[in-house]
């Protein structure tokens, strides 16, 4: 009982990458463009960059954490076939 997972498309995956350097593109030239000076831009990078980074390793704990279960999940299956398996051989 797995189910396998289908990939992305190449469009889809294409379309994630411009979709974020687009973002990160526009969030800097908002930074820079602002009537502050260089330390507050400075502070707002730093701060954005953190954010990015934050964001990055709170999706890959999530995906880590839905692989695990999937992974016990298929381990749990297995046994209860085996166990099914065993049942039956000895019913016959």
């Amino acid at each position: 009982m797995t189910t396998a997972a289908t990939p992305h498309t190449s469009a889809w995956v294409s379309f994630t990458y411009a979709s974020t350097f687009a973002a990160a593109g526009l969030v800097a030239a908002g930074v820079l463009f602002l009537p502050v000076d260089w330390w507050s831009k400075g502070y707002l990078g730093m701060g954005i960059v953190t954010l990015v980074q934050s964001i990055v390793t709170l999706t890959k704990t999530l995906r880590d954490n839905h692989e695990a279960g999937r992974l016990a999940s298929r381990i749990e299956d297995a046994r209860t076939e085996q166990i099914l398996m065993r049942v039956k051989g000895t019913d016959m």
